[in-house]
């Protein structure tokens, strides 16, 4: 293997095989800015420490790192005293912040997630951070796709797990790990010599997302193996094709745009232009343009209502979003106006 000239010979394979990546999307993590590491003492979080560590020269980050107790289990303050000091014998700030939940509560992923990425965004305005980085693997996406596929989600659902996406005005969410399975950051964690704080709640079969891992993901690789990664490839692709579509979708809704009237929030509609589109292509189209302007997607009934409204070349109508916004059309134009006018 020809190494470039600034790698280090300490690096395995892995590094290479993440620093390439970075090198191919120079945007994922900027050469030079301030990372902000969610780091829970696992296997995968603490491979991505392992390998930013050692890339950090290269790249000139500064590395700051953040652990959330959750509060689950009675020795979880304990993990995360030594998760602190580890980090600080390698001159590696970290934040912790402490779950202030009831004491009697039953955990939920949901809630924890949420406080987990409410905690991150806070911490990483507070530090001037743009990326706040996950160590999220190829074998988490293939879970969530399944997860997703099974509750019967769009197809954004399906391709969710992305390479970043936006965690607050300003902030990025990055897991440049999407190319590594679990299997290699166990391998990672081995190589580089790099202890582990684990939750033993991981293996509790109440969460979906461990039943998923522990009981149905090993059926799959025992009949197909390799089943992780092609699952994992597929939400890559359709993640892809989602982009793809979304810059399409700008340039066909610049097309598109008119002067709303008098109390309509700009840009309107072309309702002439728009009902020249299959119906599938209009709602793709209604969608991405309440987003542009700020509006949860509607769900598909009104957004069935709307197109069902529009089908009448001469009407005019209107269709309640919630929150106090509507949707409204004349003859000519769609747009969107809050208030009871």
């Amino acid at each position: 293997m020809i190494l470039p000239p600034e790698a280090p010979t300490s690096w395995t394979g892995d590094h290479h095989r993440l620093h390439r990546l970075l090198r191919r999307l120079p945007q994922l993590l900027p050469a030079g800015e301030p990372l902000l590491l969610a780091v829970s003492g696992g296997q995968d979080s603490m491979a991505l420490v392992g390998l930013l560590l050692a890339l950090q020269p290269q790249h000139r980050w500064q590395l700051l790192l953040w652990h959330g107790d959750h509060r689950w289990r009675p020795e979880s303050t304990a993990q995360a005293r030594d998760l602190q000091a580890w980090a600080a014998a390698r001159g590696l700030p970290l934040q912790l912040d402490s779950w202030e939940r009831p004491v009697a509560e039953r955990p939920s992923e949901a809630a924890a997630r949420q406080w987990r990425y409410s905690c991150l965004e806070r911490r990483a305005r507070q530090q001037s951070c743009q990326r706040v980085v996950t160590g999220h693997t190829a074998s988490d996406r293939a879970e969530t796709l399944l997860l997703n596929l099974a509750r019967g989600c769009h197809r954004r659902g399906l391709a969710s797990l992305a390479r970043s996406r936006v965690l607050g005005p300003g902030i990025m969410l990055v897991r440049p790990l999407l190319e590594f399975s679990r299997q290699d950051t166990g391998r990672i964690c081995r190589e580089l010599e790099l202890p582990l704080w684990l939750d033993p709640s991981n293996q509790d079969c109440r969460f979906s997302r461990n039943r998923l891992r522990h009981e149905v993901m090993p059926v799959l690789e025992s009949l197909h193996p390799g089943a992780a990664a092609r699952m994992a490839r597929a939400a890559q692709q359709l993640a892809e094709v989602e982009q793809a579509q979304a810059e399409l979708l700008d340039l066909a809704l610049t097309a598109l745009e008119t002067q709303a009237p008098a109390g309509g929030l700009d840009p309107a509609l072309s309702r002439k232009n728009l009902g020249q589109l299959s119906l599938a292509n209009q709602g793709q189209l209604i969608q991405s343009w309440l987003e542009r302007l700020g509006q949860h997607r509607c769900s598909a009934r009104i957004l069935g209502t709307v197109l069902d409204g529009l089908r009448e070349p001469a009407s005019a109508g209107r269709a309640d979003l919630g929150g106090g916004w509507r949707l409204q059309w004349s003859s000519s134009t769609l747009w969107l106006c809050c208030g009871t006018n």
